[in-house]
């Protein structure tokens, strides 16, 4: 007892504790606008919003974390659409799943004292993020079942302080993250509910009215973001309206020219149906967005870990989760490309991180850690993806183009089609001390041999960075 005692007060100094990385965040953006001229106003227009550059340090963070969490987190089966699968459209393999496992009457209402979230420690949860190499994460604030994970004043007795945990969910992760970790924090927000009845009825009138956006939608990201500060919102379930009924562009323009973080926040594209991949901050376009070639626009790629569900499900069998030979491929190909990963995790209704996204979650920032370089702050080179070589994609640094290698050749050579040499051309591996021996190659191109030595002995396990200078 005593040393739980001890630990809740510890983990209550820390999380208050004045943050020395937020501070100084503050203090640079401080400085950051008197050096600068007076920002320009953005109208609640499209043509206006759009032309607001967006902030370097998002292009520049390319790898940010995901996380769903919420009611779907009790009954964990499916994904988390859940109630909809249930009562929306009525799938018959999840009715099946309520009759084996709840009695008569269970309603999903009846979930939320379940969620307790009895082993979430804030702390724990940021110092795994910070082992990721991640540079931002995103918590679901509120998914489209409308349980908020903040007290709401907007969401009486449907929320996460007047029911189940009883706690601040946000906030609590919000004050870890910036009291202890380097990361960004962003919050993923829910722009419709499936059974909300005001959204209902204006569903109804085809739109017409605003009861739904005017009482809980816009109200709770203006509450939001004045209490939580996110770097990030994170629009989603927008799709069934236009962006008119949701008064999309005037939270922005307020979003960007009076909020709290208007000088750092950046957004997504999901703010009304037929917006996404055209309008907003950074384009989605969809889930598991991955073009494979370079975009004009800046763009990122959220995804999962669980291939088939975004919220933790118990049924999950090994196959279903990516492998970290799957995970850096896709960070390779997305960065390669101009975009930024988000790669999600589905905590469990409990609070835990689970063992197997713990473990991808640090290999990935073991792998980071050796391989960083050739990641963050990174541009697309002059081209992708390799023309010779299959698995092999360009990033680019100051006078450093990088080709990351996803398959180690079984010669022991490594010939790229797309480099072209010089006298000067230096090639080195990253996390490989040796600088490696290479040639030119007839008509263009490069052969390099690659290190010599165990598995056990090279830098890292799954793919491995080639870093060339003096190359076009």
């Amino acid at each position: 007892m005593l040393l739980c005692l001890t630990a809740v007060v510890g983990f209550v100094l820390t999380m208050f504790a004045p943050s020395p990385i937020l501070a100084s965040g503050l203090e640079k953006a401080s400085h950051w606008r008197q050096g600068q001229k007076q920002q320009p106003r953005y109208a609640p227009t499209w043509d206006s919003l759009d032309r607001r550059p967006l902030p370097r340090w998002y292009d520049e963070a390319k790898f940010g974390i995901f996380m769903h969490w919420g009611v779907f987190s009790v009954p964990s089966y499916g994904s988390e659409w859940f109630w909809w699968s249930w009562k929306g459209a009525q799938n018959q393999d999840f009715i099946d799943f309520m009759k084996r496992n709840y009695p008569p009457g269970f309603s999903y209402a009846d979930f939320a004292p379940m969620f307790k979230a009895e082993w979430y420690n804030p702390l724990q949860w940021a110092e795994v993020l910070q082992a990721s190499g991640a540079k931002y994460v995103v918590l679901t604030s509120k998914h489209h079942e409308g349980f908020t994970n903040w007290p709401s004043k907007y969401s009486w007795n449907w929320n996460s302080m007047d029911n189940g945990p009883h706690r601040d969910l946000v906030g609590e992760l919000q004050m870890a993250i910036r009291n202890n970790s380097d990361l960004h924090f962003g919050l993923y927000y829910s722009l419709f509910e499936w059974f909300h009845p005001l959204y209902l009825k204006d569903k109804e009138n085809k739109w017409a009215t605003q009861e739904y956006v005017k009482e809980v939608g816009l109200a709770e990201l203006y509450e939001l973001v004045k209490a939580y500060h996110p770097e990030v919102v994170w629009s989603d379930g927008d799709w069934e309206a236009p962006y008119t009924y949701w008064n999309s562009t005037n939270f922005l323009a307020w979003l960007y020219n009076d909020s709290p973080v208007k000088d750092t926040v950046v957004t997504n594209d999901r703010w009304g149906s037929g917006m996404s991949c055209h309008h907003g901050g950074y384009y989605t376009c969809s889930d598991r967005y991955n073009p494979g070639v370079l975009q004009k626009h800046k763009w990122e790629n959220c995804m999962t870990i669980d291939k088939k569900s975004w919220g933790f499900r118990r049924e999950a069998t090994l196959a279903d989760y990516l492998d970290m030979d799957d995970l850096v491929k896709i960070l390779a190909e997305t960065v390669s490309c101009g975009g930024n990963l988000l790669m999600n995790i589905g905590p469990t209704h409990d609070g835990r991180i689970v063992p197997i996204f713990e473990e991808r979650l640090r290999s990935m920032g073991r792998w980071l850690g050796v391989n960083g370089d050739a990641i963050y702050a990174t541009k697309p080179w002059r081209a992708q993806n390799d023309t010779r070589e299959p698995g092999v994609w360009y990033t680019s640094k100051g006078d450093s183009v990088y080709a990351i290698v996803l398959d180690w050749p079984a010669s022991g050579q490594l010939t790229l089609g797309v480099p072209k040499t010089a006298a000067t051309t230096a090639v080195t591996m990253l996390g490989w001390k040796t600088p490696l021996k290479w040639a030119a190659v007839s008509g263009g191109g490069i052969t390099i041999q690659m290190p010599m030595a165990a598995p056990s002995q090279l830098p890292c396990q799954w793919a491995w960075v080639i870093q060339m200078k003096g190359v076009v």
